[in-house]
């Protein structure tokens, strides 16, 4: 009743309201480099180049026996799967390196390229994928990464 008092009415049959109702509403929406410097997200580190990222990952499994790439940090994850992880492979007492993959756009892109699996987290053990947080689930529960952490140095917790 009220829209119809504010000449509602008269501005839908002018042809005038969906499409300017459309433009008022998309003023939420960012693009492009339309935002301010002050509200853009900040970085610890500047991404990695495009055509660096396969280098950086194998660097990062390169040089730690277990890695994995996830949303967030062992210490503060930013998402379930990635804490169920995190909490497997500290139950067995793993010394594991991390990348967040929230910070960087590419890598986390790049990641799922090159191992050709779709979701975060993954895990590297040796430089080898061994899969996500279902597969450290399905490891821990059959005795294999008991196994692991064995074969690794690493001494297993207590399971219980």
């Amino acid at each position: 009743m009220a829209l119809r008092q504010a000449g509602f009415r008269s501005l839908r049959a002018a042809g005038w309201l969906p499409q300017q109702l459309q433009q008022l509403r998309s003023f939420a929406v960012v693009s492009g480099d339309d935002s301010h410097d002050d509200f853009k997200p900040k970085y610890k580190q500047e991404p990695v180049a495009a055509e660096d990222v396969d280098a950086v990952i194998k660097q990062d499994i390169g040089s730690n026996k277990v890695f994995i790439y996830m949303k967030g940090s062992p210490d503060s994850p930013q998402c379930g799967f990635s804490n169920m992880a995190c909490r497997i492979l500290d139950a067995y007492n793993f010394q594991y390196g991390s990348r967040n993959v929230l910070a960087d756009a590419s890598i986390r892109e790049g990641i799922k390229s090159f191992t050709g699996w779709p979701t975060i987290p993954q895990v590297f053990v040796r430089g080898e994928f061994i899969g996500g947080s279902d597969i450290l689930m399905e490891m821990h529960k059959a005795g294999e990464l008991a196994t692991l952490a064995e074969e690794l140095g690493g001494e297993a917790a207590k399971q219980q």
